[in-house]
C-alpha cells in the first residue's frame, strides 16, 4: 500500500495563487507516476495534471495548463500542485494520486491505485 497525505487548501481570491502539498510513504516512491485531480460537488472528477517517476515530464489538461505546475520531489516523497491565476469555481475537492509507472501519459482516475484523501479548494469571486 501507498498512504497518500494532502495538505494545504483552503480560501483563496480569484487570480490568486495557492499550493497543495501530497507526502507519500509506505512504497518506493520513484515506481510511481503521480497526479492530481479535482471534484466539484455533483460533477464528474476531473483530470488536472499528471508527472513520470523521474519529474522530468509533466503534462497538464487544457483547463489549467499555463496555469497549474505539477513537480515532485523523490528525496522527500513528496508532490505538489502550484495553482496561479486561480479562476471562480464552486468549493472543490482535490486530490493527489499515484499509480505504478507507465511510458505513457494517463488521464483517466481509474488508472491510478492510491488516493489522497482529499483537500478543499475555495476560489472566491
Amino acid at each position: 500500500q501507498m498512504q497518500l497525505v494532502g495538505s494545504g487548501g483552503g480560501l483563496v481570491q480569484a487570480g490568486g495563487s495557492m499550493r497543495l502539498s501530497c507526502s507519500a510513504s509506505g512504497r518506493t516512491f520513484t515506481d510511481y507516476a503521480l497526479g492530481w485531480f479535482r471534484q466539484v460537488p455533483g460533477q464528474e472528477l476531473e483530470f488536472l495534471a499528471t508527472i513520470n517517476c523521474s519529474g522530468s515530464y509533466p503534462f497538464y489538461a487544457d483547463s489549467v495548463r499555463g496555469r497549474f505546475t505539477i513537480s515532485r520531489d523523490n528525496a522527500k516523497f513528496m508532490m505538489y500542485l502550484q495553482m496561479n491565476n486561480l479562476t471562480p469555481l464552486a468549493p472543490a475537492i482535490y486530490h493527489c494520486a499515484a499509480r505504478p509507472s507507465a511510458s505513457v501519459v494517463v488521464v483517466t482516475a481509474v488508472e491510478y491505485n492510491f488516493w489522497g484523501q482529499g483537500i478543499q479548494v475555495t476560489v472566491s469571486s
